[in-house]
């Protein structure tokens, strides 16, 4: 744990009997083991903790490449949405433009006959029958 060897463990052990005494002994040594015990759970949760800090920058990262992948699939849909929706609306464009153009030559054919009709022709003047009312009153009495 702390490159300690064995023999050097020996002679720490030897030492202490001889400072410590014979009687104090097992109690300073079952001391030292829970103080090691609660060392090495207090270095464990540090490492769980800078652990899960570093899975969470990890999570941030993801989430950010994630957003970043996201963001680039919308632009590339919203690309191929305008090259589809382009030439949809240039094509409706180009059917209004043929529809006015038509409403256009329709009035204007219908204008035509309108006048036709309404204008007195030459052959209307000579194949028309003669007025009858004209002839109905001949000395105040009725033919």
């Amino acid at each position: 744990m702390f490159g300690l060897s064995f023999t050097e463990l020996m002679i720490i052990g030897v030492v202490a009997l001889l400072v410590i005494g014979p009687e104090r002994l097992p109690n300073v040594a079952r001391t030292v083991g829970h103080l090691l015990g609660r060392a090495q759970r207090y270095v464990n949760d540090v490492k769980t903790d800078i652990k899960r800090e570093m899975d969470s920058a990890e999570i941030g990262s993801l989430k950010g490449q994630i957003e970043d992948a996201a963001k680039s699939v919308r632009s590339s849909v919203d690309d191929a949405g305008n090259t589809i929706r382009n030439p949809l609306e240039e094509a409706k464009k180009a059917l209004q433009d043929t529809e006015q153009t038509l409403k256009e030559t329709e009035q204007s054919i219908d204008s035509s006959i309108r006048s036709k009709q309404s204008e007195p022709s030459s052959d209307k003047a000579t194949s028309a029958p003669p007025d009858d009312t004209a002839g109905t009153k001949k000395n105040g009495t009725e033919t």
